[in-house]
């Protein structure tokens, strides 16, 4: 199925839900559909670029003057297994949240730490989103894409993706260049639960003990718990990623606020937990117009309904500049922003 549109209004396709519109918009459930698309007259390659999967992690702070293209690929598929693993295939349009559930109900382990985490597959090695202590990265396989502009369909192997710490090739080398279609994640038949992060131990003793479906659903409470439902609220989840510094500056920190939270990331580098400096910062709970804070989460950045891109980005910065004043930590946004 195609859906192709001229001046399109982008305000219930992302989940902040500001208004923006484009120039012109192609959506495909077929990735020869694309092709198509991309030899025909239709398409100009000096147009300017976007790829937009479920919009949740997207801040639209004015029009976009271009094309945006979405990949609304279907469908969940076993497509081998041995004695250890399942290899899984997942359409770049299925959310992100069925894909746990599927993989959870099937006794598969590896993604029950991201549950409810918003948006859709195809954007999962593009950002490698992560919560809990586990990153798409460890289970991501290989992915299968569409280069653009040729339209020739090819297949990047995990290897190849530059994953890091909310980072991969996509942003980079092959950003506006690579059409996500499908993932292929390889699954664990003998599971090996991760809780060392946060409160999750805790929850999931509460519920009984560790069993996937156990950590699924103490993920699931915490998130519903902390975070507004996109549904319900417009945001992006966490606006900002957590800012990994020397561990020696980390030190020198702590001694000046002994409650500050530090994980180990390797390499003599920590992470500083970018809510706590946001918070300490007085952030949580502002609101000036429809542009504000999450009353119980400062990472989250919030539309009451009214406001626009513009201003829940000048409070962004607004927040960067407080937090950096205070505690010289540059934050930098894990939401993308289009300007």
């Amino acid at each position: 199925m195609i859906n192709f549109q001229h001046n399109f209004s982008l305000k219930g396709e992302h989940t902040f839900g500001t208004e923006a519109r484009v120039a012109s918009f192609f959506e495909f459930t077929d990735p020869e559909e694309l092709t198509n698309f991309l030899r025909s007259d239709l398409y100009s390659a000096n147009e300017s670029l976007l790829i937009l999967g479920g919009g949740s992690n997207m801040l639209f702070v004015n029009d976009f003057n271009g094309l945006v293209i979405r990949a609304s690929v279907g469908g969940i598929r076993k497509i081998s297994e041995n004695e250890t693993h399942v290899w899984v295939e997942a359409g770049a349009g299925v959310e992100w949240n069925d894909l746990v559930a599927f993989s959870v109900e099937n006794n598969w382990g590896g993604l029950e730490n991201l549950s409810l985490i918003p948006g859709k597959v195809g954007a999962s090695p593009v950002q490698n989103i992560g919560a809990y202590g586990v990153e798409a990265c460890d289970c991501i396989d290989s992915v299968q894409g569409i280069e653009l502009p040729s339209g020739n369909e090819f297949v990047l192997q995990a290897r190849e993706c530059q994953f890091a710490y909310r980072d991969s090739i996509f942003k980079h080398e092959l950003k506006n260049r690579f059409v996500v279609t499908r993932v292929i994640f390889r699954l664990n038949k003998i599971s090996e639960f991760k809780l060392g992060y946060g409160d999750l131990n805790h929850e999931v003793d509460k519920l009984g003990g560790p069993s996937l479906k156990n950590i699924r659903d103490a993920v699931s409470a915490i998130r519903r718990l902390k975070l507004p439902d996109p549904a319900l609220l417009g945001n992006a989840g966490s606006f900002f990623t957590n800012p990994v510094v020397d561990e020696e500056f980390a030190t020198r920190l702590k001694i000046s606020h002994p409650a500050l939270p530090i994980y180990q990331a390797g390499e003599g580098r920590v992470k500083l937990a970018a809510g706590w400096l946001i918070d300490q910062c007085g952030w949580k709970g502002y609101r000036k117009g429809d542009a504000g804070v999450h009353e119980k989460q400062a990472l989250v950045l919030v539309n009451y309904g009214g406001a626009t891109g513009r201003e829940v980005y000048d409070l962004s910065v607004s927040i960067q500049q407080s937090v950096f004043h205070r505690f010289g930590v540059h934050l930098q946004c894990e939401v993308n922003i289009i300007d």
